[in-house]
């Protein structure tokens, strides 16, 4: 016997999109003894609450079925009309009872997992109709517990019944020897009993059945593992996609950061490995900001931009590596590299209002803290 590959047992919970595509197909979790129960008991309220308007339909139909003029009995359509008429009293008289009947129907899946019209589910199925798969769904376990269920309620609701003729089996048998009225009376009475005890019954069994459709239901879906990761790379996207979406969104980016690149104060620079470009506001309160950064061909784009622009550039391989690594695009630099950065600035500010004759000496000797330092890269000679 082959060995199960790893990851292939259902052993993980569904995810919300596999219940969604469940109920898509109209897998929701159903509880026929929810129904029952909700049946009985609104049926045990109407008869409380209906009870005598039911009595005296029954009688006025009791006495209309019998009450028959002898002289047209020998007429061939007074029967009919009679059984019409008896037939329309009933259903005025039951409709309450089929209003029930209706809302039962709606009320109970509603309860259990919610209204779910589908379908696939109404469309027409060979597997339904293969006695083969008939004949597995039988005899498998969920086939034994809807056997066990069956014969636990059985059980439950003979066992009740059998208590409530012994309770009111007199209560019964002298129902004859009452008047018509007061023998329906009684009758309704037992029946409202009746109603009350198997309900009670019945709300027994729903609170078993109902949290085992439940569990149930989300045990049938569960997911192996490798069902989870074909799911997340369907929702999330294939790699292949993904890295698309990230090239586009990071070309995206440098264009947008391109474009900030004439607004910089100076370019510092590797000096073409890298090449990082500060801004500097003298109105806030804030430290300069980064607008742009790249390395190799990014960088050397930075450069010509900058160049085009007239934008200094400033060679400074540690200063350079060190921003290009502890800072983002549209950040402030790090607090270690204020000292250092003020430097340059102030560097390139006393070349903008230098006379062309004056001379300005270049801070060389950048101070960088030990914590922003990067290994040393081959440096390109100016």
């Amino acid at each position: 016997m082959a060995e199960e590959q790893p990851g292939q047992e259902r052993t993980e919970e569904p995810t919300q999109r596999r219940l969604d595509q469940a109920r898509e197909k109209g897998q929701v979790p159903r509880s026929r003894e929810l129904n029952t129960l909700l049946s009985l008991l609104l049926s045990a309220i109407a008869l409380l609450a209906l009870g005598p308007v039911w009595l005296l339909d029954l009688q006025h139909l009791l006495q209309a079925g019998l009450r028959v003029e002898p002289a047209r009995l020998g007429e061939g359509a007074v029967m009919t009309e009679h059984l019409a008429a008896a037939v329309l009293q009933a259903l005025l008289a039951l409709g309450p009872l089929l209003l029930i009947a209706i809302v039962t129907a709606f009320l109970g899946p509603l309860l259990m997992g919610g209204w779910s019209f589908s379908t696939q589910a109404a469309a027409f199925d060979l597997g339904k109709v293969n006695p083969v798969k008939g004949l597995a769904r039988v005899f498998s376990i969920k086939g034994l517990m809807e056997l066990l269920k069956a014969l636990a309620k059985f059980l439950l609701l003979s066992g009740v019944t059998l208590l409530l003729f012994y309770m009111f089996h007199t209560d019964m048998l002298v129902l004859s020897q009452f008047a018509i009225d007061e023998a329906m009376r009684r009758a309704a009475s037992l029946m409202l009993w009746g109603f009350l005890a198997l309900s009670g019954a019945m709300l027994l069994v729903a609170a078993i059945d109902v949290p085992f459709e439940r569990w149930n239901h989300r045990r049938q879906l569960r997911m192996t593992r490798q069902e989870i990761r074909d799911e997340l790379k369907e929702t999330d996207g294939r790699p292949e996609v993904k890295q698309r979406i990230r090239t586009l969104q990071r070309e995206a980016a440098q264009r947008r950061m391109m474009q900030d690149v004439p607004h910089a104060d100076v370019v510092i620079t590797n000096p073409t490995h890298y090449a990082v470009a500060l801004r500097y506001s003298q109105e806030g309160p804030g430290a300069p900001r980064v607008v742009a950064k790249g390395r190799d061909l990014v960088a050397q784009h930075i450069r010509e931009l900058a160049q085009s622009h007239d934008i200094p550039l400033f060679s400074a391989p540690p200063l350079a590596r060190a921003l290009y690594a502890a800072s983002d695009i549209g950040e402030e630099i790090p607090q270690g590299l204020y000292l250092a950065v003020a430097r340059v600035l102030a560097y390139v500010y006393q070349l903008r209002t230098a006379a062309p004759t004056d001379y300005v000496p270049r801070p060389d000797d950048l101070s960088i803290p030990a914590e922003y330092r990067r290994d040393e890269e081959p440096v390109d000679a100016d």
